[in-house]
């Protein structure tokens, strides 16, 4: 039998995603108001941007509406890894490397590859704590490397 090879096979490490949650708050109460942060454009987001938006956007809404005002949700997850040929500057670094020979790279991160109008992060909220979510939702775009927007999924007619 013939076993085909896929480019993860010759990976021998994959590096660790620096995300430490995805669900934050209050796990258990059902909110009448669900805001996300959704990207404009396709993109691929490496963990360390994921996680610098989580940490903005947690600590800002915990801040605003408590422990158990609100329930965060981080809704991608990195799974491409990312590698690099690593080269070798200064004196005598032509003799040292190969250039382009054997270029298949260490692996030095991971990252989410995300669609057009695909949600990252999710914050369900009291109708008196939309606004706080929503600039939380701001502060976390703009950790990312792509533009974003504020997409209301549930409660539009609470909220004026």
């Amino acid at each position: 039998m013939v076993r085909a090879y896929t480019r993860r096979d010759y990976i021998r490490k994959t590096p660790n995603s620096r995300i430490v949650q995805y669900d934050m708050g209050n796990l258990k109460d059902e909110f009448p108001v669900s805001v996300s942060l959704a990207v404009k454009k396709p993109a691929q987001i490496r963990h360390n941007s994921l996680e610098a938006a989580r940490i903005a956007s947690n600590r800002l809404m915990q801040r605003a509406a408590g422990r158990l005002g609100y329930h965060l949700k981080l809704r991608v997850y990195p799974h491409q890894i990312v590698r690099e040929n690593p080269m070798a500057t200064g004196a005598g670094a032509d003799r040292v490397q190969s250039g382009m020979r054997n270029a298949f790279g260490k692996p030095i991160s991971v990252e989410a590859i995300v669609k057009k109008d695909q949600k990252i992060i999710t914050i369900d909220v009291q109708e008196k704590n939309f606004e706080d979510a929503k600039l939380a939702l701001k502060r976390a775009g703009m950790k990312l490397p792509v533009p974003c927007k504020i997409v209301v999924d549930k409660g539009q007619e609470l909220i004026k």
